[in-house]
């Protein structure tokens, strides 16, 4: 018998029905093992629910051991949260409760399913749920770095010794990757599933795996954005940043390598939109208190000058009662340097407003919240060629440099000007025309 309702910190799971559901259909098994019927439809239904959950989080070979594997490491509770990036806590107690219920769940872990078999009177249904095989271990809801993790870890845990040992492997996890969907992802974006509820972080499962080094040039623009992150991960002094400048030029893709490069020391990122500023509160409520560094992050911000939202910003950056957590920084990109537009009324005109420069100075207070700005520019003619020449030696593509140029000429004259982005967009061209 598993006795899952004596645990004290890890309970009340989500996706804990079939948790529930398996303990009840053991419990039945064991007080009439004459009637296996009576168990059976609960047992099945387990089974049915667990390939769901293989299919939704990639989880491959032993079902039953990835699951309660996924449970554990998803769980946050006075524990789990207190071992993230430090490690064991200080406290006896803590301590000593969460050996209790990893000794519940160690036993857990080597119920063996093939003797269900004979029970049931069924076919090998049941072994094939403790060597699932699939194609990939990519799941919709987790990348597949994070189905490997997670596949390691269930391999150590169910090879333990002693509740000690599996209590060590738990601990070393959230130290070196952080508990629930805050520990386990990079990026998050907002979603209000119920306008009355509360603010829920989701996860983005498919971050692009781009890197500092594959923007070329603006190395000194790069060295000021890295500079400031890592005094912010190293809990010094940082500033919000804002990234402005023309199209194309890299702005976006220096904050996804910054995650990238500096998601392993703690750093995560959480995407909000305009339309989401009021929610910005909610949303540190729910971060302050964590061990991890979060950059909430504002892709292409600007306002039209009858958009107010930027007032929620503002109080968030500074001017509130309340101050931003040391934890919480604000990265944003932009094509305008004072992000809320500004019309020749503003500036020539008085209209209906007795106090002109006043709302001009509000508008302009904004960019002024951000401790740091960088421009990114977009590149002269021979940076352009520098940076199609780099981009298609490190794609491979062999042609004479003058011919590329003169293709990359033509290209960017009907693709939009001198950026990165055109380069880019011209290297795809070649390799998709040139290889397929």
């Amino acid at each position: 018998m598993f006795h899952i309702d004596e645990c004290i910190l890890y309970r009340n799971f989500p996706h804990g029905d079939i948790l529930k559901d398996m303990t009840d259909a053991l419990s039945i098994c064991c007080k009439e093992p004459e009637a296996p019927e009576k168990s059976k439809p609960l047992f099945y239904s387990c089974m049915n629910r667990l390939v769901e959950m293989a299919n939704d989080y990639g989880f491959r070979g032993d079902l039953w051991n990835h699951y309660l594997t996924w449970l554990l490491v998803n769980h946050e509770n006075a524990f789990s949260v207190s071992c993230e990036i430090t490690g064991l806590t200080h406290s006896p107690s803590l301590n000593a409760l969460a050996l209790h219920d990893f000794a519940i769940f160690k036993d857990l872990f080597h119920l063996d399913f093939s003797a269900f078999e004979s029970f049931y009177g069924t076919s090998s249904c049941c072994n094939l749920i403790s060597n699932y095989q699939t194609e990939h271990q990519r799941g919709l809801y987790v990348n597949e770095r994070i189905s490997g993790r997670l596949s390691a870890l269930s391999s150590l845990l169910e090879n333990s010794a002693s509740p000690e040992e599996f209590m060590e492997h738990i601990v070393d996890f959230y130290k070196d990757f952080g508990v629930g969907k805050l520990g386990l992802h990079k990026a998050f974006r907002l979603e209000h599933k119920n306008p009355a509820q509360t603010t829920e972080i989701i996860p983005i499962t498919r971050v692009a795996h781009v890197k500092l080094d594959d923007l070329v040039g603006y190395e000194l623009e790069k060295k000021k954005l890295t500079d400031n992150t890592e005094a912010f991960l190293a809990g010094k002094p940082a500033n919000n940043c804002l990234l402005f400048g023309d199209a194309g030029t890299g702005k976006s893709t220096c904050i996804k390598a910054i995650l990238n490069q500096y998601y392993e020391k703690g750093l995560r990122i959480i995407e909000v939109y305009k339309h989401q500023f009021q929610d910005l509160n909610d949303v540190i409520a729910q971060i302050k208190n964590r061990n991890y560094k979060f950059i909430i992050y504002m892709d292409d911000l600007s306002f039209e000058d009858f958009e107010i939202e930027y007032k929620y910003l503002k109080a968030v950056i500074e001017g509130g009662l309340e101050k931003k957590p040391n934890n919480v920084l604000i990265y944003a990109t932009s094509n305008r340097r004072h992000l809320i537009r500004e019309s020749f009324r503003d500036k020539n005109e008085r209209d209906d407003d007795l106090h002109t420069n006043d709302t001009v100075q509000e508008k302009l207070s904004l960019v002024s919240r951000f401790g740091i700005t960088i421009y990114f520019g977009s590149p002269e003619k021979k940076e352009f060629q520098n940076i199609v020449l780099a981009l298609a030696k490190r794609n491979e593509i062999n042609m004479p440099e003058d011919e590329i140029l003169a293709k990359a000429n033509i290209w960017e004259l009907q693709h939009g000007g001198l950026s990165g982005r055109t380069a880019q967009q011209f290297i795809d061209y070649l390799k998709g025309t040139l290889y397929s």
